[in-house]
């Protein structure tokens, strides 16, 4: 069985880089005047953020929004309902996705979304005890516990560099597998054990820092648990041919990882031309208003 789902009523977080998206995808209103029935594929619905806010922009935007986190889908149906007549929710991965038709554009926000992080049961987060889980499909895989039980410390150790870009990885790794809950079965597997073993490999200065001395640690393992970076190079590869001619696909990274094969693949993609040369990130004010959109990066593509 999979975990309880948290209060859909969590995910009633601010959508990151709004503006700068809504001014991305102005354009959609000249294709809707020619395809009154236009769908957005919003490939990570969350709470329905920045579709709802869409849908309002552009009053003849049809929505299909795509989630696996079936407290998301909860979430997004309840923020969505005064537009339920022109939504539609699928329970999938992006990646098994096929669309009915072609849509005017495609959305995708890479990041996990606050409810998640803040929701200790979830295991996401290093702030908050709570199981080590990590699956945004509660329901479904392996779990973070899973994964470090079943790699040896040096395969962990390369994991962690390769996914977290973290330069103790070796230490971190023969640390969590002689010393934590994977040596003594007697002790629970938490985020908070995981994170004090973490934060111990580092030395006293880093772990007064803004930036938590687990988060690398903690992106690497929530990465391979939903093989996430495969499943984004799937989306490259699909969506511009889920696009109509004009269509616009417009993704939002939140760690070099993603960011670095989202510039690749829009650059290289000769179904495409790129809208955005640099990637648009936010702006004082709104970093200073909502600190998890400093890392944000919005890069926006046309069909050609």
């Amino acid at each position: 069985m999979g975990s309880t789902p948290a209060d859909p009523a969590a995910f009633g977080h601010v959508p990151v880089l709004a503006e700068p998206l809504l001014a991305a995808l102005a354009p959609l209103s000249a294709l809707l005047d020619r395809q009154p029935d236009g769908v957005l594929i919003d490939c990570t619905l969350g709470g329905g953020g920045h579709s709802g806010l869409l849908l309002q922009a552009h009053p003849r935007l049809q929505l299909v929004g795509l989630d696996q986190d079936p407290t998301a889908r909860a979430a997004a149906a309840d923020h969505l309902a005064p537009l339920a007549e022109r939504v539609t929710i699928v329970a999938t991965n992006f990646a098994e996705f096929r669309p009915a038709q072609p849509a005017v554009a495609v959305l995708a926000d890479l990041g996990v979304s606050s409810p998640q992080l803040d929701v200790a049961d979830r295991g996401f987060s290093f702030r908050h005890a709570g199981p080590l889980d990590m699956r945004m499909n509660p329901d479904q895989g392996a779990t973070a516990a899973d994964l470090i039980d079943r790699l040896d410390d040096t395969a962990l150790a390369d994991l962690i560099y390769a996914y977290g870009e973290e330069r103790l990885s070796r230490r971190i790794a023969r640390k969590i597998k002689e010393q934590g809950p994977w040596a003594d079965p007697a002790r629970p597997r938490t985020t908070a054990e995981l994170a004090w073993l973490v934060a111990g490999c580092h030395p006293p200065q880093a772990r007064r820092g803004r930036i938590h001395p687990a988060t690398r640690t903690f992106q690497a393992l929530r990465i391979a648990v939903n093989d996430e970076l495969a499943v984004l190079d799937r989306l490259l590869q699909q969506a511009p041919d889920w696009l109509v001619p004009g269509g616009r696909l417009a993704i939002i990274s939140f760690h070099s990882l993603e960011d670095r094969r989202v510039k690749t693949a829009l650059a290289a993609d000769d179904r495409l031309q790129r809208v955005t040369r640099k990637a648009i990130q936010a702006s004082d004010t709104e970093a200073a208003a909502n600190p998890r959109s400093r890392s944000a990066k919005l890069r926006v593509a046309e069909r050609i």
